[in-house]
C-alpha cells in the first residue's frame, strides 16, 4: 500500500480529546469519513498490504504453531467461520474472489493467491487444510473464535499471530471476563460486563465492530507476549532517538475490529485488523496530530502503562505538539 493510501485509509481512533475505556460498539459496514479519506465500508479489507501480511502470518505459524488452535468441540464454528468469511472476501475483492454452490458443495476462487478448490461442507479431505487455518491464510485479520454455553463465553478457537501485548495460547480456553482481567478499569467502570452481555444477545447473522488502539515501534505486527524479548528493547530505546527517527518509528496501532454472530454454529467470530501509521504521518493531518496529542497529555497514568506507552508517553506528546 502506498503512503498516500495507508493515510487515507487509516481508521483513526479518537473521537475526543480524552480516551477512557468503553464498549464503542456499532453496526458494521458503514463508511467513517476521515478528513484526509474513509474506512470501515467493508468488514473485510483486501488491500496492497495482502501478500506482505498473509506470508508474515504464515512465517508466525511456521515459527509458532501454538499460534493456531482448535478445541474439538470448534468443529463446526470453524466450517461456519470459513463460508462467512469467504463471503466477505468475495464483497470485498469481486474481481479475484468467488464462493459459488448451495447445499453441501462449493467452488472458491482466490485468484491473489491462486486458489481454485471444491469442498463440500464438513468434509476436510476436500479443503488443503483445516477451514479456520485454510480461511485465515487468506485474511489479514486475527480470528478468535467465542463458544456461548453455560451463561458464558469461551475463547476455543482462533488463529492471532498478530496480538499486541497478549498472547493466544495463554487464553485459550478462558472465559470472556478471564481474558480481559489484567485490563485496568475494565471491571469497576461496568464496561467489561456490558460488553459481555451485549456479545451474548447477539442473534444469528449480526455483525458489529469497535476499535482499540495502542502504539508500536516500527511496523511489526507481532508484539504478542511470546515475541517480548525482541520488541521489548526496541520500545526502551525510543525514548533516545533523534526526532526525525523518532516520528519515523513511533506508530499509532488501531484494532479494527468486527463481532460476527455465525449462523449455523451460533458461536461469535471477533476479527481483529491492525493497521499502523507513524507519527510523521498522523502529524501531517492537523485535526489527527492535536487529537492525539491530547489524547495522549490526559491519558491516565495506568492505561499508558498498560498499553506500554509509558516509557515514552510525554515524548510522544511533546514531538506532536512541535510539529
Amino acid at each position: 500500500m502506498t503512503e498516500t493510501d495507508l493515510v487515507a485509509h487509516f481508521p483513526f481512533p479518537f473521537v475526543a480529546d480524552t480516551y477512557r475505556y468503553a464498549t464503542n460498539i456499532g453496526p458494521a459496514g458503514a463508511e467513517v469519513a476521515t478528513p484526509v479519506g474513509t474506512w470501515g465500508g467493508r468488514v473485510l479489507d483486501v488491500d496492497d498490504e495482502y501478500m506482505s501480511e498473509l506470508a508474515e502470518r504464515q512465517r508466525i505459524l511456521t515459527a509458532d504453531p501454538g499460534r493456531y488452535a482448535v478445541l474439538p468441540h470448534m468443529r463446526v464454528a470453524c466450517w461456519d467461520t470459513m463460508l462467512v468469511l469467504m463471503r466477505e472476501l468475495a464483497l470485498a475483492c469481486p474481481s479475484a474472489m468467488s464462493l459459488t454452490g448451495d447445499g453441501d458443495g462449493f467452488h472458491w476462487r482466490n485468484e491473489l493467491l491462486g486458489i481454485d478448490v471444491d469442498f463440500v461442507m464438513g468434509d476436510e479431505s476436500t479443503l488443503p487444510a483445516e477451514p479456520l487455518a485454510f480461511i485465515a491464510g487468506q485474511v489479514q485479520d486475527d480470528i478468535v473464535l467465542l463458544d456461548q454455553r453455560d451463561g458464558d463465553l469461551f475463547a476455543d478457537a482462533g488463529v492471532v499471530t498478530f496480538a499486541a501485548g497478549w498472547s493466544f495460547g495463554f487464553d485459550l480456553g478462558m472465559t470472556f471476563l478471564e481474558i480481559h482481567g489484567p485490563v485496568p478499569r475494565l471491571r469497576e467502570t461496568g464496561v467489561i460486563g456490558r460488553a459481555r452481555e451485549f456479545l451474548m444477545r447477539l442473534q444469528a447473522g449480526e455483525t458489529y465492530r469497535r476499535t482499540n488502539w495502542s502504539m508500536t515501534i516500527g511496523r511489526r505486527l507481532d508484539v504478542s507476549t511470546e515475541t517480548l524479548p525482541d520488541w521489548l528493547p526496541e520500545r526502551d530505546a525510543i525514548a533516545s532517538a533523534d526526532d526525525e527517527t523518532f516520528g519515523r518509528l513511533v506508530h499509532l496501532r488501531v484494532e479494527v475490529q468486527h463481532l460476527i454472530r455465525l449462523p449455523e454454529s451460533g458461536a461469535i467470530c471477533f476479527l481483529i485488523r491492525t493497521y499502523m501509521l507513524p507519527l510523521a504521518d498522523i502529524a501531517r493531518v492537523e485535526p489527527w496530530r492535536l487529537r492525539t496529542a491530547a489524547v495522549l497529555a490526559e491519558l491516565p497514568d495506568d492505561v499508558a502503562e498498560y498499553k506500554g506507552l509509558a516509557p515514552y508517553r510525554d515524548r510522544v506528546v511533546t514531538w506532536l505538539r512541535t510539529q
